[in-house]
């Protein structure tokens, strides 16, 4: 008997449905993928969603003021993190000229809706905050186990 080859399969290629595709727009288009990427990679820094989250909560913040709410953030990181805020459109300054100067910061349209879009991840963590936490503690009971075999 002689040997038969067996032909390789091509790996199939994940088709998406329209319906499926439209949750995703950034596949289509680079520009906006590398968009989505740069303002996750802003948002995902913990100060930019605190004052997110102050600014929603409180209105209308002097910086003073921002800085206690937010908590643990040093001056020069508020700072950075408004002007970075106040460039992307996310939230509004407006100096007061009086002496000493009086700042204050709202949160635009923009950067309240942004505010909602990111609230689900506080849902999903909140319902499963207990899975997590299990998941942690029986990785590092296995961690202290695998060293043990080792």
């Amino acid at each position: 008997m002689g040997k038969t080859k067996v032909a390789a399969k091509k790996p199939v290629r994940n088709k998406t449905t329209t319906k499926e595709r439209s949750k995703y727009p950034a596949e289509a288009d680079p520009k906006v993928e590398a968009l989505v990427r740069e303002i996750i990679a802003r948002v995902a820094d913990k100060w930019t969603m605190l004052v997110l989250e102050v600014l929603e909560e409180h209105g209308v913040v002097r910086f003073t003021r921002l800085g206690e709410l937010v908590g643990g953030v040093s001056q020069k990181m508020l700072t950075k993190t408004v002007r970075q805020m106040e460039r992307d459109g996310l939230v509004t300054r407006k100096v007061h000229p009086v002496i000493p100067p009086r700042v204050e910061y709202e949160l635009t349209a923009l950067g309240s809706s942004l505010g909602e879009a990111f609230c689900g991840v506080w849902i999903w963590a909140e319902k499963h905050g207990e899975e997590i936490e299990r998941a942690r503690v029986a990785f590092e009971k296995n961690a202290v186990e695998r060293q043990d075999s080792v």
